[in-house]
């Protein structure tokens, strides 16, 4: 199948990376359900995509909902007939140091940042099988290869995710579905714009290049693992962080 004529989820798409990733595809042709909790970002998102019709499809979902994942993937399956690329980026951050972190801010990004990759993958899995082929990306992080201060939960989560990752490829590689993983380092967000100087010296100071990266960065490797240029490349990480993890 041309890459023109796949239909993509993504998951966290209304603003930063997701946003970035929607247009990435959108440029090679694909179908784009976007996926996001800020239903109000919808209109400002599609008109900064160019509203390109038909190939643009916002839709409301909570990732945590697991019932509601799965209804999603139902409807969308229905409504083109296949589904062939799963963008899981979805993630938030709650950050504090371990021994003041409280239950709820680590049950909630688990929730988010695992979780929800997990049911979205499950949904989709049942289709790509039947199909016989598909890609599913998982947005991973640098803090989940080499942990980070004050980000336990979300290390944890994203550690999770390459663990998911990994056997998803193992599990589905028979069956030509395939499942990678990007983990991005600094990149330039609205979350990061907001840090104090302080905070963005030492980050660059950890980055090889001496530069945070773009979100096109990271749209750019999961359109290469989404695409046919990658058909044999699962159960990888490929890490976009200027050289912090060699």
């Amino acid at each position: 199948m041309a890459d023109s004529d796949k239909v993509a989820i993504v998951t966290g798409a209304a603003r930063g990376i997701g946003r970035e990733v929607c247009r990435e595809l959108l440029a090679l042709g694909m179908t784009v359900v976007a996926v996001d909790l800020l239903e109000e970002k919808f209109p400002e998102m599609q008109s900064d995509l160019g509203s390109p019709g038909e190939k643009l499809d916002c839709r409301k979902l909570d990732v945590t909902d697991s019932e509601g994942f799965t209804a999603l993937v139902d409807a969308a399956a229905e409504k083109y007939a296949h589904v062939d690329l799963l963008v899981n980026n979805a993630g938030i951050t709650r950050d504090g140091l371990l021994m003041r972190m409280d239950d709820k801010d680590w049950d909630l990004v688990l929730k988010v940042n695992l979780y929800g990759a997990f049911y979205g993958t499950r949904a989709v899995s049942r289709y790509m099988v039947r199909q016989r082929g598909g890609s599913i990306v998982n947005m991973a992080s640098y803090s989940g290869l080499e942990g980070n201060r004050g980000q336990a939960n979300y290390s944890a989560s994203k550690a999770g995710l390459l663990g998911l990752t990994k056997t998803t490829a193992i599990e589905l590689a028979g069956k030509s579905v395939r499942c990678n993983a990007v983990a991005p380092g600094f990149i330039r967000t609205e979350m990061t714009d907001a840090l104090a100087q302080q905070a963005k010296d030492i980050a660059l100071s950890m980055i090889p290049m001496k530069r945070m990266g773009e979100a096109s960065d990271i749209a750019r490797a999961v359109a290469f693992l989404a695409s046919d240029a990658s058909s044999y490349i699962t159960g990888q990480v490929l890490s976009v962080d200027g050289g912090m993890h060699t």
